[in-house]
């Protein structure tokens, strides 16, 4: 990372497209957890913007297969916007979330903003989930499980559009990475769509490195690189303030490495932290870990190297 890194961070406290209550106060706890100055040790010039507006979340049955299709829309709008006014200013846009349904917005907004300026797109998306579910697929209807076939152009016109360009993203973009918990139509619609998943199974046999060293391949200068870290990508050892907690994830050095491989590429140009819940959390713990994986993202190193 450069010395002066123009970082803003955006708070999205909302848990509208989630199943369980509380990740709307994820962005205070990463502050409460010292995430602004554990930035500015590493040579960032941090802006807190507060936090967007949104409306609040009815706790109501899915309407035709999808949950809080409005609020969802209302909050993935808001974060659009504010990530692309961040991007459009030449700063470095930290989404603090609130559910993982808003990375619908961001990821969309980064997408506009690589045509604006002619970049390559890749997104790391590390997470116990695919979030390729549909209307048609999903149980229970949570947008959270959603955002990424929305951003591919599979879902509500109202989710699909936001960003002016259907679909967002080409599904070669993404590298998935952690993922051990998928629907079986799910799985069946990852595969015909040929998204690159580095599963659990994948990181075991492979290694952690081995599977980024493949996730960062083929990237030049002009490639903007996006993370949409759901902390639920950690082990619920690691992590265990998220609502959907999947056993078996990757260890806390697991995640050091691959945090760490991230930073030695010096292409992270946005990302998300979705899905913390501290109502579920034990002494806030998972923002700790969070913070101290954020950092490792900017350079902080475990190892003895020069």
């Amino acid at each position: 990372m450069s010395s002066t890194q123009q970082v803003s961070l955006i708070g999205a406290p909302t848990d509208v497209g989630a199943g369980a209550r509380g990740a709307s106060m994820g962005p205070e706890a990463l502050r409460v957890a010292g995430l602004v100055q554990a930035l500015r040790n590493h040579g960032a010039d941090v802006l807190d913007r507060g936090n967007l507006q949104g409306p609040a979340n009815p706790w109501l049955d899915p309407v035709d297969g999808y949950r809080h299709l409005d609020e969802v829309t209302a909050w993935n709008q808001a974060v659009h916007d504010a990530v692309y006014g961040e991007l459009s200013s030449g700063r470095m846009p930290i989404l603090l979330g609130g559910d993982h349904c808003l990375g619908l917005g961001s990821i969309s907004a980064v997408a506009r903003h690589c045509r604006d300026t002619g970049k390559k797109l890749r997104v790391l998306w590390l997470d116990a989930h695919a979030d390729f579910n549909t209307s048609l697929l999903t149980p229970s209807g949570n947008i959270h499980g959603m955002p990424v076939a929305c951003l591919c152009g599979y879902g509500p016109k109202e989710l699909v559009e936001i960003g002016g360009h259907v679909p967002a993203i080409d599904p070669k973009w993404i590298r998935q990475i952690g993922i051990r918990s998928v629907d079986p139509g799910e799985k069946r619609f990852v595969h015909e769509v040929g998204l690159e998943v580095f599963d659990m199974r994948y990181i075991d046999e492979m290694g952690m490195r081995h599977a980024m060293e493949l996730a960062l391949a083929t990237m030049d200068a002009n490639t903007h690189l996006h993370v949409s870290f759901d902390v639920d990508f950690l082990d619920p050892d690691v992590a265990p303030g998220v609502g959907t907690t999947i056993p078996g994830g990757p260890t806390y050095r697991e995640a050091q490495l691959c945090m760490e491989m991230i930073a030695d590429t010096g292409r992270l140009a946005s990302l998300d932290v979705m899905e913390l819940n501290p109502a579920l959390d034990v002494r806030n713990k998972t923002a700790l870990v969070a913070v101290d994986l954020i950092e490792s993202l900017f350079g902080k190193s475990t190892l003895m190297r020069k």
